[in-house]
């Protein structure tokens, strides 16, 4: 530029704050020749971007040679509302000499945010000058407070209407489950654009009527992304997997929602692998993952344990800066736990401030799967040091982790203390955990009489626990109970009813395990196959029960099973029988437990994952006992430390121990 001029120096300045450049502004600030008052709001606004240079915007207020103006005040306002420092706001908002309008409304704003609605209906009242933006501003915080008859109160008393004040008073009508009211009001709409009809759209989602957004989605005059991405959200969650992928497929122009729609459909639907390809995908087109994305590719990472996948998010996050967020942080937590690095995760844990109580029970939940009480109460009694509140879900981790590890006394004390504890209800998913903890115990009879007695009523999962402990110590009589109850709760289901087979058949009542299985077929009954799976190589190697040959590396992987079989038998080992549900000879058990699919698993991590590294394995289901057994010896023998993740826990397997001591 032949002449630089105050202004452009003002307006470069703001450009590079809102470019996250702020060296670069603050040096060009200082080197400016001379400064007007617009400079001084410029360095004001741009500090007051991001949280942790509010303190240097009011230096920079204070430091104003200049008389300050009411845009210098306001935009450090806007600065204390945007990161939520209310009673800053309100402090700096009595000490202006002036306000205008735009003053009012950005403190309006942070009322309405912090869901204090009657504040801001007092500063509302008292606005000298309430223009159309205030008056929508008030609308919709009402509609998100769930006030929606004031809402519509003040949408009728307003003297002029735009199109963002209709559409704010459909989506009202839409988040509180009023959807005809939203479509009523819809079709009187004066003027509509893409936001209004995508408003309706995304009210008809969020109730669940998926057939009337399509008619409606078809009806726009036209598509925009926004739209498009809400249409694919809603064919997820009714599991319309193929309609989201068509929609996604046909998109002309995408952005980072759209990616993340896609994303989030297989993710709830169990596409995981599909899930992670188009994360992937979306990283090579040089797309900016957005938050969302994160949470919904964390949840893949730990529902598949890809651990070398996990870390490389866990460095994309911070690079964009989403490691200062406390929700996608106790997602990173869950997913470093559940891919077995509890190490990793407590670092993250130990790092993070301020934490809040979900971090808090994402250490407690995770110590508990690992099968380390002990641990897991510690952090228990630092959470209350911190004197944080326990919720019910820290009492379901520490219930659990007195389960996993046998701690009757302690885990009855904690369950006692919570009916003292009036912020706490207890609900089914506590009593699971106490029925869980007595008939892991033995105390399968005490067990059956909590629940005969407890106030709520059981469900499938408190009868399912009884199913387990039942399981455990083989007593087929509350077995029988436990499988009626279920029966009634999930007619569908076929999983206690191949609990039961298994009990009659290790307490050797082959004609009962028969009559059984051919009940679970005459009802069609649903039974997931046992599979298991080992991540290599940025890999997901996936393993079914009885088929190796699935495998396109079956080959090697039979002949390292083979190669195992005759070191097991060197060490001592004689399969157990009990964990096969047919009568057959014993060699015909043994021939099948050998291929039951964690076996496979371990083999190939044998062949594959180099020594001195863990082999981690999943498994969709409990660990069979036989193989628990095996997998014990197979590292005695290998010295190979072998990582293994069931339904229910983590088995540490290292020089012939498991962490579990077997009491699982």
């Amino acid at each position: 530029m032949p002449l630089r001029t105050t202004a452009s120096y003002n307006a470069l300045i703001a450009g590079y704050f809102r470019n996250h450049l702020p060296d670069a502004a603050l040096g060009l600030f200082h080197r400016m020749p001379s400064r007007d008052l617009g400079s001084y709001n410029a360095l004001i606004a741009g500090l007051s971007l991001r949280r942790h240079t509010l303190p240097d915007a009011a230096a920079a207020l204070a430091s104003i040679p200049l008389p300050p103006s009411v845009v210098s005040f306001t935009s450090l306002l806007r600065g204390y509302v945007r990161h939520g420092l209310l009673a800053d706001a309100i402090r700096l908002f009595h000490q202006m000499p002036e306000r205008n309008h735009v003053t009012y409304t950005v403190l309006l704003g942070g009322f309405l945010d912090a869901g204090r609605v009657n504040e801001a209906r007092k500063l509302f009242d008292e606005m000298p000058d309430k223009d159309v933006v205030a008056r929508t501003a008030m609308l919709s915080g009402y509609c998100q407070a769930g006030r929606i008859t004031e809402a519509r109160a003040l949408f009728d008393e307003m003297p002029k209407r735009n199109v963002v004040s209709w559409t704010a008073m459909i989506s009202g009508y839409a988040q509180n489950g009023k959807v005809i009211l939203a479509r009523k009001l819809f079709e009187v709409m004066p003027d509509r654009n893409e936001v209004s009809w995508t408003a309706m759209l995304v009210g008809y989602i969020q109730a669940g009527h998926v057939e009337d957004a399509e008619d409606l989605f078809n009806a726009m005059p036209d598509h925009p992304v926004a739209a498009c991405n809400a249409m694919m959200v809603g064919f997820g969650q009714h599991g319309m997997v193929d309609a989201a992928k068509a929609m996604f497929e046909r998109m002309c122009a995408r952005d980072d929602g759209t990616w993340s729609a896609m994303i989030k459909v297989y993710e709830q639907n169990e596409f995981l692998m599909e899930a992670l390809s188009t994360f992937r995908e979306m990283l090579c087109r040089g797309i900016r993952p957005n938050y969302t994305s994160f949470i919904s590719i964390l949840t893949v990472c730990a529902a598949l344990a890809t651990a070398d996948y996990g870390r490389e998010l866990h460095a994309a996050m911070l690079r964009c800066s989403f490691d200062t967020d406390v929700f996608a942080v106790s997602a990173l937590i869950t997913m470093y736990i559940k891919c077995g690095n509890l190490d990793k995760a407590k670092r993250v844990f130990n790092m993070f401030e301020p934490k809040d109580v979900v971090m808090w029970n994402s250490m407690i939940t995770g110590y508990a799967q690992h099968g380390l009480g002990e641990e897991a109460l510690g952090i228990f009694d630092d959470l209350r040091l911190a004197r944080m509140a326990p919720d019910g879900i820290t009492y379901i981790g520490v219930l659990t982790a007195c389960s996993y590890t046998g701690k009757v006394k302690e885990g009855r004390e904690i369950f006692n203390s919570m009916g003292m504890n009036s912020s706490i209800r207890l609900g089914a998913a506590h009593y699971s955990c106490m029925v869980d903890l007595l008939g892991r115990a033995g105390l399968v009879d005490e067990a059956l009489d909590l629940i005969n007695n407890m106030p709520v009523e059981p469900d499938a999962i408190i009868w399912g626990a009884l199913m387990g402990a039942c399981r455990m110590h083989k007593n087929a009589e509350i077995a029988e109970v436990a499988a009626k109850k279920l029966l009634e709760l999930e007619p569908g289901s076929a999983g206690p009813y191949v609990l039961l087979s298994h009990i009659y058949t290790s307490t050797g009542r082959w004609e009962d395990a028969s009559d059984m299985r051919k009940f679970i077929s005459s009802r069609n009954l649903n039974k997931s196959p046992g599979c298991s799976w080992i991540e290599y190589n940025k890999m997901v190697h996936l393993f079914t029960s009885g088929d190796v040959l699935s495998h396109p590396e079956h080959a090697i992987i039979l002949n390292m099973l083979e190669e195992l079989d005759g070191l097991l038998m060197e060490s001592g080992y004689s399969a157990d029988g009990s964990f096969v549900l047919h009568d057959v000879d014993e060699e015909q058990k043994a021939q099948s437990l050998r291929y039951h699919s964690e076996r496979q698993a371990v083999a190939y991590g044998l062949l594959k994952v180099p020594a001195g590294m863990p082999i981690r394995v999943m498994k969709n289901l409990r660990v069979c006992g036989d193989c628990h057994s095996a997998i014990k010896l197979i590292t005695k023998i290998t010295s190979r430390e072998i990582i293994l993740r069931d339904a229910n826990r983590f088995h540490h397997f290292k020089d012939g121990l498991c962490s579990c001591r077997d009491y699982w």
